[in-house]
C-alpha cells in the first residue's frame, strides 16, 4: 500500500497577530518537540494525549494533523487503521482507514479549525487510495461545552465531514444502531478498487448487502 504523505501547511493571522499554523502530516519526531494545550483532554490527559498522537504518527499509515501556535498544540485530527478489536478491522484491509479523533481546544472553536485542518489532510489527492470512514457516537461529543442538543451537533458533524465529501453509510454496526444520532460517515477515494469497495459492503453489513 503506498501510503502518500506529503507535508501540507497553512497560516491564519489570529487577533493580537497571534499566527496559526495548520500543519501535516506531521513527522513523530516534531511532534515530540511541541506541546498539548491544557483544554486537549476530551479523551485523556493532554499529556498523554500527546503520547498518542506521537504513536500514531510513528505508524506506517498513520497520520497527524494539527493546528497550533508556535509550538503549543490547540487542535489535531487524526487518522490511522482501525483498532484490531473493532469490527471495521475484519476486512484486513490495507484500503481502508479511519478519521479518528477530531478535537480542538475551547479558545480556538471560532476559527474553523475541525473543518481547515480535515481539508488540509485530503489536499493533493493524499489519501484517493483511502476508503475514509469516521464512527460518529454521541456519547464522545462536546455537548456541554457546544451548548448543543444532540440533533444540532449531528448537523453540525455532517457538514464538517461534508467539507471533504465524507457522506452517511447505512450499517448494520451495533454501536451505530444504538441510537439514532450515531452514525458511519465515508469517503471513497477516486483510486480505490472495486474490490475494496465491495469488501468494506461485506464489513458494514456482516455479509449481507442493503442499497
Amino acid at each position: 500500500m503506498n501510503h502518500r504523505k506529503s507535508l501540507q501547511e497553512a497560516r491564519i493571522v489570529l487577533p493580537d497577530n497571534l499566527v496559526l499554523t495548520i500543519e501535516g502530516p506531521i513527522h513523530p519526531e516534531v511532534l515530540k518537540q511541541l506541546r498539548m494545550h491544557p483544554d486537549l483532554d476530551a479523551f485523556r490527559r493532554p499529556n498523554e494525549q500527546h503520547e498518542a498522537l506521537v504513536e500514531i504518527a510513528s505508524l506506517e499509515e498513520g497520520r497527524i494533523i494539527a493546528a497550533r501556535v508556535d509550538d503549543l498544540i490547540v487542535g489535531y485530527v487524526t487518522f490511522h487503521y482501525p483498532d484490531e478489536y473493532e469490527r471495521w478491522s475484519e476486512g484486513h484491509m490495507p484500503e481502508l482507514i479511519e478519521l479518528g479523533a477530531i478535537e480542538v481546544a475551547n479558545d480556538y472553536r471560532a476559527y474553523g479549525l475541525g473543518k481547515r485542518m480535515i481539508q488540509l489532510a485530503f489536499a493533493e489527492g493524499q489519501l484517493e487510495n483511502y476508503i475514509v470512514f469516521t464512527t460518529e457516537y454521541y456519547w464522545h461529543w462536546d455537548l456541554e461545552g457546544t451548548k448543543l442538543n444532540i440533533w444540532d451537533y449531528r448537523r453540525m458533524m455532517e457538514k464538517l465531514m461534508k467539507s471533504v465529501d465524507m457522506v452517511w453509510y447505512a450499517t448494520d454496526d451495533p454501536e451505530i444502531c444504538s441510537h439514532p444520532a450515531n452514525c458511519l460517515m465515508v469517503r471513497i477515494g477516486r483510486e480505490v478498487p472495486q474490490h475494496a469497495v465491495e469488501q468494506f459492503d461485506r464489513v458494514r453489513f456482516r455479509g449481507r448487502f442493503m442499497y
